[in-house]
């Protein structure tokens, strides 16, 4: 179960990211690094967080004109990380250079449907006519049309994502917090045991893990969770 927990590393000092690493070996999975860190720890930083055995999640949401997001994509392959994210609001002529571009590599792309951190009010500050659970079905549809493997979406979408994009396609949930913790900037949050229930084959945890008083036991009760959800649900 520890290897469906995602560490969010979200600092901009690389030794701090690295000493949780060393805090949770053995415990979880996969550390994302996104657009906090990267900028600070660079190449370097995914080189240490592989070396000590874990996949990284390159999290730097691209999203520019297709030719420059192909070269964005390449560079990350090159760090032989296990996933990287581009906005599924690119549009097609993105999506479609960046699942080109990370074809073969052993990287996945993850498309980004609607941030967890906004709602559907937001949504409409900026134009979009759709409600969150509508535009999240319909970018994760767009996404998959054009080659890309993997979904970024909240939990509370992940049904009608997988409704949509059928199976084999990965789908990731951030936004996820145990009952007692505080949700912080986050909107449209569950728990992991909800998360995995409804069909999420990866959690992206950070602040529940990185600023508790013990990350490792914080990670050992996420993983329990985690397993009471595949016992009492079924799931393989």
């Amino acid at each position: 179960m520890k290897d469906r927990i995602i560490v969010a590393l979200d600092t901009d000092s690389p030794g701090s990211a690295l000493a949780t690493v060393e805090a949770l070996s053995g415990e979880v999975g996969m550390f994302k690094v996104g657009m906090e860190l990267f900028p600070r720890g660079g190449p370097e930083l995914v080189r240490r967080i592989r070396e000590a055995g874990f996949d990284v999640f390159l999290d730097l949401k691209f999203h520019d004109i297709p030719n420059t997001v192909a070269g964005a994509v390449r560079s990350a392959t090159a760090l032989g990380v296990k996933f990287a994210t581009v906005h599924a609001s690119g549009g097609r002529a993105m999506l479609t250079t960046a699942a080109e571009s990370a074809r073969g590599t052993g990287t996945t792309i993850l498309a980004v449907t609607v941030l967890t951190s906004m709602d559907d009010a937001d949504l409409a500050d900026v134009g979009f006519s759709l409600g969150a659970a509508e535009a999240v079905a319909r970018l994760a549809g767009l996404a998959v049309s054009c080659g890309i493997n993997g979904i970024v979406c909240s939990a509370k979408e992940v049904e009608s994502v997988r409704a949509r994009v059928g199976k084999g396609v990965t789908l990731v949930t951030p936004g996820v917090r145990m009952p007692e913790d505080a949700v912080g900037d986050q909107k449209r949050v569950v728990t992991p045991a909800e998360a995995i229930r409804r069909g999420a084959d990866y959690i992206v945890v950070g602040r529940p893990i990185t600023k508790a008083k013990d990350p490792a036991t914080a990670a050992r009760a996420i993983a329990a969770s985690i397993r009471g959800a595949f016992t009492e649900g079924g799931r393989t």
